[in-house]
């Protein structure tokens, strides 16, 4: 009796966390170089409703895959530590949803001034990387809700994406 309750209750808790998990696609290419117009695809999961999560982006030569996180009010900076792996802290370098000759800027203002943003490191074979940022058409609805945005390749090649809202 106690194996049928307990693989009843396994069975409806998979059932729940199932009922919670969100996938959804993109597309982009790449733009610049002699690669350029070459398609990438890109495919998410998420088990908090779109908020963070693991993406895929599989470019012709090569996969990536990592974590990405929606920055709210109530992003904490410990979590986005990994994403600065190989990266300089906050991407300074990399001004976010802004032109060249921004001044770098703390940590806590990037997760203050840019919530419902979507920001992501990827990693691939050979500890190649990309790092990606998008804005969501909306925000309350996570990536399901859709968005656009870049990433950009550790050589620098830039890929553009969309992601269609559901």
């Amino acid at each position: 009796m106690k194996t049928t309750t307990s693989l009843a209750t396994l069975l409806l808790l998979n059932l729940a966390l199932a009922a919670c998990t969100t996938t959804g696609i993109g597309g982009g290419q790449l733009a610049g170089g002699g690669a350029a117009g070459e398609p990438v695809a890109f495919s998410w999961t998420s088990t908090d409703g779109g908020l963070s999560g693991t993406m895929t982006a599989a470019l012709p030569d090569m996969s990536y895959q990592g974590k990405f996180f929606q920055i709210t009010q109530q992003t904490r900076s410990e979590v986005l530590m990994p994403l600065w792996t190989h990266w300089n802290r906050g991407w300074y370098d990399w001004p976010y949803w802004s032109g060249p000759f921004v001044q770098p800027y703390p940590t806590t203002q990037f997760i203050t001034h840019y919530s419902g943003k979507v920001v992501a490191t990827l990693t691939g074979q050979g500890d190649q990387r990309m790092r990606c940022r998008f804005h969501l058409v909306a925000p309350a609805s996570g990536m399901s809700g859709g968005g656009e945005g870049q990433c950009q390749l550790a050589d620098g090649r830039v890929v553009r994406a969309i992601f269609p809202g559901k």
